[in-house]
């Protein structure tokens, strides 16, 4: 019996997620909807498998990913957003998740990406394809930052939340101006959601 743990801040799309994995013989599903709740869960269920959205109300799934990499190299970990694929599913990749899917794909799709993970824990894979071959270096911790940039966080704020130095934060931004070519944040957030870097 795997344990699965679904997180995602849309009640309708936790729900009906966990009743088309039910239908599919997983029974031991638990599910949150935010980091938050996301870090007390794996704490305290220890799940095999977890089917995180990049766009959480306090962060960046990306920071779930990375922080499950860090202590568990077996769990399976899909990323399931609706965000351009073009550039996320590579962002994926280098956080350490297993696959990259769209909320549009079918739950068969999402079951067989689920299922090689849970199989190739080592393995990376996405069922979509995009012609672009624009690319966008931001690392995933660089999204983490985007998101509470968006959400009008302070450095300080942001140093609590990710758990970093508020010089470390600085780096970050600095980084992230730069590479989007911009010298503030809110030309840095109007490019990025132009980009599809953000909803």
């Amino acid at each position: 019996m795997t344990r699965l743990l679904v997180i995602d801040d849309h009640d309708v799309v936790r729900q009906g997620l966990i009743a088309a994995l039910q239908l599919h013989g997983f029974t031991a599903i638990e599910a949150a909807a935010t980091i938050k709740q996301a870090r007390s869960k794996i704490a305290a269920f220890n799940p095999q498998a977890i089917i995180v959205d990049l766009n959480l109300p306090d962060g960046s799934g990306f920071e779930i990913v990375q922080w499950v990499r860090k202590v568990s190299p077996r769990t399976a970990i899909l990323i399931l957003s609706m965000n351009e694929p073009s550039i996320f599913e590579q962002l994926a990749r280098r956080s350490g998740a297993n696959a990259y899917l769209s909320k549009s794909q079918s739950i068969d799709e999402i079951l067989s990406a689920l299922n090689f993970a849970l199989d190739n824990p080592q393995s990376f894979s996405s069922l979509l394809h995009n012609p672009s071959n624009e690319v966008i270096h931001l690392t995933p911790r660089e999204i983490d930052l985007l998101h509470l940039i968006a959400k009008g966080a302070s450095n300080a704020e942001i140093s609590s939340t990710l758990f970093i130095s508020t010089s470390t934060v600085k780096t970050h931004i600095s980084s992230i101006l730069r590479k989007l070519q911009c010298t503030n944040r809110t030309a840095a957030i109007v490019k990025a959601r132009e980009r599809g870097l953000l909803l």
